[in-house]
């Protein structure tokens, strides 16, 4: 007996031909070819299934749907927001009476503020919805609606600016469907995805497609590495859910990559273990704290490497430690080499800035760094990483802070930028004339902004600290002047500035 499920596996060929089939088969006399058979027998339904695809995702779109919601997130307006009324009078007549049904008799413009479309999903019954961050940052209001078409006010419970992702709050005296972030997704390239969500505001809508990538790094994103999926995925399906065969959340789409604005197939989904970490915490903190160390890095190059006297290209290079924080007082210096981290290599910088951050406030940690040709270890005490606003302030702080003025000048250290544009990238040394007084010495003497001392009294100088110390020998030498190496914008040459008690 052929079961209904064995009859669909067969193209859904019906009992009735198959028996038909038998019994022609068998009316044929011994020795006629089958061939013969003039009769060609068709399935009802021609369409074919390509090997590995299920006959249908009917079944678990219908099942994990209800837990997907359309989330509309109304900001304030802003001033720049702000509709102009035209000015009627000075309008053709054709055009007044369409100006002044849309605008009034020139009333005062009104205020506009913006509102988004995304997609999110409940993971829980108790009503926590995840989403995008840019979906609801900044927002008032935001409502979800549900697929059986009722709408509930959420609020934010917290949001991670860092790796896009918020968690919402549908405070109501109801059992929500929901779905399951997987904490520990097993997926390879080729796998079927299913994705449902909010595309352009249309509710409800279903993709399929394959994982076409793992582990992407996209933009400035350092605490994800994405999953590339081809199944179509457009503006609103941002924070829904991209789904396994088995109704588990394996990703929150999060970007598209497209000229056009709409679906060329490429589509970009946090992990759902990064997705489930981050929002264990916001919901228990609100906040995601991670790991600090306060220093700037950049990957070690080639060029870098053999400047340095390193055997290969590897690690991270410090390049600037920010004052008072773990780092300076765990000893860091800068042009430390950072190899390893709790004795795993470190791969770079970005590898770097996400092993840290994977750390929690508070814990010590393991650093093997490079200096001077030798290896050393430095344990820090990791601190909680400030905001991004926190920590642009701190960079604008230490810049300040690096600041001195001489003989009117003021003067910074030197950046891989300022050494690759004056063509000094083999330098080690070099401090930025930044600002200039008009009547000190070194205009009338032809120095300008821009300009780069490389040397001051026959050493080099590659901090305000080292340009004080070489004034300070040259006086203690008797000299009446410091020498100073300029590179310029038209070469090199020396500049001599006449010391007094005042030029300290």
């Amino acid at each position: 007996m052929i079961s209904v499920d064995r009859m669909r596996r067969l193209g859904g060929v019906s009992l009735l031909a198959l028996s038909t089939v038998a019994a022609a088969s068998l009316a044929l006399p011994l020795g006629t070819p089958a061939m013969a058979q003039e009769t060609e027998i068709r399935p009802p339904f021609a369409a074919a299934v390509p090997n590995g695809a299920p006959m249908s995702f009917a079944d678990l779109i219908e099942t994990v749907s209800p837990a997907v919601v359309t989330i509309r997130a109304s900001t304030p307006p802003r001033e720049r927001e702000t509709e102009i009324s035209p000015d009627l009078e000075r309008l053709p007549p054709q055009l007044r009476e369409f100006f002044s049904e849309r605008f009034g008799d020139n009333g005062p413009a009104m205020p506009r503020g913006r509102e988004s479309l995304g997609s999110g999903f409940f993971i829980d019954a108790e009503g926590h919805i995840v989403t995008n961050n840019h979906v609801v940052a900044g927002a008032e209001e935001i409502t979800v609606g549900l697929s059986d078409g009722s709408e509930y006010e959420a609020r934010i419970v917290g949001l991670d600016e860092q790796t896009d992702l918020a968690l919402l709050k549908v405070e109501a005296d109801v059992d929500f469907p929901f779905v399951t972030l997987e904490e520990d997704a097993n997926y390879r390239v080729g796998d079927w995805v299913v994705a449902v969500g909010n595309p352009f505001g249309l509710g409800g809508t279903a993709t399929a497609g394959i994982i076409s990538a793992i582990g992407r790094p996209i933009g400035n994103a350092t605490y994800n590495d994405f999953i590339q999926v081809d199944a179509p995925i457009n503006r609103g399906n941002s924070g829904g859910p991209t789904f396994d065969l088995a109704g588990n959340v394996i990703g929150v789409n999060s970007q598209i990559f497209s000229p056009t604005g709409g679906n060329v197939g490429i589509g970009f989904a946090i992990p759902s273990d990064v997705a489930a970490r981050i929002v264990e915490q916001l919901k228990s903190d609100g906040r995601v704290a991670r790991g600090w160390l306060g220093v700037s890095i950049q990957n070690v190059t080639d060029d870098i490497a053999g400047a340095m006297g390193l055997e290969e290209a590897r690690g991270a290079i410090v390049s600037s430690i920010t004052a008072g924080g773990p780092a300076a007082d765990a000893g860091f210096e800068r042009e430390d080499v950072i190899l390893e981290v709790n004795g795993e290599a470190v791969e770079g910088s970005r590898d770097l800035t996400r092993r840290v951050g994977s750390f929690a406030a508070g814990e010590e940690v393991r650093f093997l760094v490079m200096r001077d040709g030798r290896e050393r270890t430095l344990r820090v005490r990791l601190g909680d990483r400030p905001s991004e606003t926190d920590l642009n302030a701190m960079q604008n702080v230490g810049q300040a802070e690096a600041e001195e003025s001489y003989f009117g000048m003021t003067l910074v250290p030197m950046t891989d930028e300022d050494r690759e544009r004056a063509g000094l990238a083999g330098s080690d040394s070099g401090l930025v004339v930044t600002a200039l007084a008009r009547d000190s010495e070194p205009a009338r003497k032809g120095m300008t902004t821009g300009d780069i001392i490389l040397e001051a009294g026959g050493s080099p100088v590659a901090s305000p600290d080292e340009f004080r110390a070489a004034v300070t020998r040259a006086r203690e030498d008797g000299r009446t002047a410091v020498l100073l190496l300029v590179e310029t914008r038209g070469g090199q040459r020396y500049v001599a500035l006449e010391l007094d008690e005042e030029d300290e």
